[in-house]
Formats: structure tokens, sequence, C-alpha cells
């Protein structure tokens, strides 16, 4: 039975993979138009774009997206979504799972990717982790996104998780922008995507379901740079126990 299971999601891996080359060169040519309508108004417009590539890709490959909100969203102000990390379904998952205009950080590294990364540069805020003066950059662009009324994502575990701890530990980064904003942090869980491709293996796709968990928000009116640690570590808490409480698959 082992033998089997193998070999399907092989198979089915690659046909996950065909299908998600196929629509986006779909969009390609799209996205190079509105490229071409600046970083605000052609961004939101190629984040539809996005959405659509998303949302038809998990049609395709059989996986169901349900959105769970433990607590009510407003979509009418900013906010500073935090994630969790640990497979690479966690970018499409986040696209279907947050209807409305917002942008990602995303590692520079992707954006070297013949076609995809064109896309995708036009679609994060890219960082390059080791320069110092780079990650400055982005945190002043994600800065200025939120000043134009649009959210922004960030994974405050920076890398995958790959322990079978709830999470890893946070850095400071989102936590910083948002005291500085004074944003609200919308912690969200994503309980399934590890299960839908694990981070060892390209080749492990199979379908099933695809839970995101909208957590109670984090407001941060009053706060200042010395309640960082304070803010990282409550939103710690209250996605740990949301992970722990869904009974995540990875949790040992």
């Amino acid at each position: 039975m082992l033998i089997f299971k193998r070999i399907f999601r092989f198979l089915f891996s690659i046909y996950a993979f065909i299908s998600f080359l196929l629509v986006m060169f779909l969009i390609f040519p799209f996205v190079i138009i509105f490229s071409f309508f600046g970083k605000l108004r052609g961004g939101n417009i190629i984040y539809i774009l996005c959405r659509f590539w998303a949302d038809a890709c998990l049609l395709l490959w059989g996986i169901k997206h349900q959105n769970i909100y433990e607590a009510p969203h407003n979509k009418t102000y900013p906010s500073i979504f935090v994630f969790n990390h640990n497979s690479y379904m966690d970018i499409p998952e986040m696209l279907v799972a947050i209807r409305q205009n917002f942008r990602a950080l995303g590692k520079v590294e992707m954006s070297k990717i013949p076609v995809f990364g064109f896309i995708y540069k036009n679609a994060v805020v890219t960082v390059e982790r080791g320069s110092a003066e780079n990650r400055a950059k982005s945190v002043m662009i994600l800065k200025s996104v939120l000043k134009k009324n649009i959210s922004i994502a960030l994974a405050p575990e920076g890398t995958f998780n790959m322990s079978a701890m709830p999470l890893k530990e946070f850095y400071d980064g989102a936590f910083k922008i948002a005291i500085e904003t004074q944003t609200p942090i919308k912690p969200i869980i994503f309980l399934d995507a590890v299960d839908r491709l694990h981070y060892k293996s390209i080749f492990s796709f199979n379908p099933g379901k695809l839970r995101t968990v909208f957590l109670e928000e984090v407001k941060t009116e009053g706060l200042v740079s010395s309640d960082i640690e304070m803010l990282k570590q409550k939103v710690y808490a209250i996605m740990e126990s949301g992970l722990i409480r869904y009974k995540a698959s990875w949790i040992d």
C-alpha cells in the first residue's frame, strides 16, 4: 500500500507542476501589461491575477480551501498578517485566504527563476536577508505600503519550521513595523499546507483539505519600541495555542 501511495504522489506532483506552469503562462502576458501601471495600481491588479492563479491551481489539484474565522476580520483598514511557515503551499494558500489587497515579504532569490521570477518581483516586496541595507530598504517599502491602506503579510519564523514544535522562534521585524506604524496584527495559521506539500520533497503533492484560521486581532495602539518583545510573545502564544487546539499534524 505504501508503494502505491508514493507512486500516486509522484505522478500527482508531476501533474500539479504541469498545471501550475500552464496557468502561470496563461497569466504571464497580463502581468507584463499591468507591470507598466505602477507599483500601486499595477501591483493590485497583479495580485488579483495571482489570486486567480492560486484559485485555479487549487481547483485543478483537488484541494479544497476553507477560511475559519475565530474572530471577525475587518477589511476596511490595513493589517499586518503573520502566518506559520512550513510549506511552499503557504504561497497559494495565502493568496486564496486573504481576499483583499496586500503585499507579502519574500526572498529575493525567488525572483531569479525565469518567468515565475518576473511575476514574483512584481507581486511581492523582496528582501535579501544577508544584507542589512537591503533589509532596511524592504522595511521602508512595507511601511509605505501600509500608508497606502494596503495590508502586508510576513512569516515571522523567517524560514520553514522543520521541527515537531508548533512554531519556530519569531524574528522582531513584523512586530517592530506594527508598533512603529501603529498597525494591528492579524495572526493566521495554516493547518494543512505541509500535508498537501511537505517541505522534505517537491514530489509530495496530494489533494485534500486546506484550512486557514483567522485568530484574534492584536492591537498596537499606544505601544512603543520597548514593547516589541511583549508583542512578539503575545502573538506567538496566540498562534501556538491555535495550532495545538486544531491538532496540527506536525506537532509531536
